[in-house]
């Protein structure tokens, strides 16, 4: 009897430690909503290396840079890009005070919720709404409707505001580098006013860190006070090779790590990775939506987010390939409660 009870109590102790030791791997875990699969592997592997001091990989901390893509990389972009379905709000909200715009494309097309239409206008339609839509009022004025729209706004699929339709696995990985020295920026094609109002609360980047697509803006006094007014004007568009340059003008150092998702981050990706002037270690990575039931599946063939040229290019240049479906546990926040 004795001896079963050193048995019993020596097998509760061993479970006891298992438990423990389960629980303190749980709580240590930076990366706790993706599976144990290769790119969480890779992703922990880099990260090592670069921040191990003696280490011939290690990266001082000012040149930890680390370079994310928005939409489809940090949130959803289906149906269409977040910041599209804001300016179709704002033609539907606007209309009263434009009564031409019920005759005149693309405004028609947004009126009578006819994609089809919109969708055939291509770049120009898309440039006309923004610009119809974004400009005309100070930065000021324009902060205010963006926060104003993005607290309210809810998204078609998920019935949730669309800041709650972020990739917690993302939301992980920018606080994993945070914690190891990293500086994260977000360089993306959308609008930088449209972003800045919220990327910090929701992403924790503040609005200094955040590169974008812009339109041009001039200094007024405005009633005694001083403004810059938005103007109808195209003045940089943060998008496939555009993405270097606005890193480079706004940043002034090269990344060491790049995270996007489609064709649009190409040119940044090899920016940040390939080249005579990348010695040391370098990192991208892709995400793919491949996940219909959690999320949504597309790549080569879609108008939102096309991921092809840069699918082909991972594979030749050993850039990590996030499939959604295997490696991440969780999609969004909200699955957590």
């Amino acid at each position: 009897m004795h001896a079963f009870s050193r048995l019993v109590g020596g097998a509760f102790i061993g479970l006891c430690a298992f438990l423990a030791a389960a629980l303190a791997q749980a709580q240590t875990d930076p990366l706790p909503s993706w599976n144990d699969t290769g790119p969480k592997a890779a992703i922990v592997a880099f990260v090592e290396k670069v921040t191990k001091a003696g280490s011939p990989d290690f990266v001082a901390e000012p040149d930890r840079i680390a370079v994310f893509d928005n939409d489809g990389t940090l949130w959803v972009e289906h149906p269409m890009y977040t910041q599209l379905a804001f300016a179709l709000d704002r033609v539907k909200s606007e209309a009263p005070s434009h009564p031409e715009w019920k005759e005149t494309q693309p405004f028609k097309a947004v009126l009578e919720d006819d994609m089809k239409t919109l969708a055939a206008g291509g770049e120009k339609g898309l440039v006309e709404l923004i610009m119809a839509t974004h400009a005309g009022m100070t930065s000021e004025e324009f902060q205010k409707i963006v926060t104003d729209w993005i607290a309210t706004a809810r998204d078609g699929r998920f019935k949730r505001p669309y800041t709650e339709l972020v990739y917690q696995p993302m939301l992980e990985l920018l606080a994993y580098l945070r914690a190891n020295g990293f500086k994260t920026f977000i360089a993306s094609g959308g609008g930088i006013e449209f972003m800045r109002p919220w990327t910090e609360k929701v992403y924790g980047v503040p609005a200094e860190q955040v590169i974008g697509s812009s339109i041009k803006t001039q200094f007024e006094m405005k009633d005694g006070t001083p403004t810059l007014f938005r103007l109808p004007e195209v003045n940089f568009i943060d998008d496939k090779a555009g993405k270097p340059s606005g890193i480079n003008e706004q940043i002034g150092r090269r990344p060491i790590a790049a995270f996007g998702n489609s064709d649009g981050d190409l040119e940044m990706l090899q920016w940040t990775t390939l080249g005579s002037g990348n010695a040391g270690p370098r990192f991208g990575l892709i995400v793919h939506h491949n996940d219909a039931e959690r999320e949504y599946a597309y790549d080569r063939n879609t108008e939102f987010g096309k991921l092809d040229e840069a699918l082909d290019a991972a594979a030749v240049n050993n850039w990590t390939v996030v499939d959604m479906k295997t490696d991440w546990k969780t999609i969004f926040p909200f699955e957590l409660k």
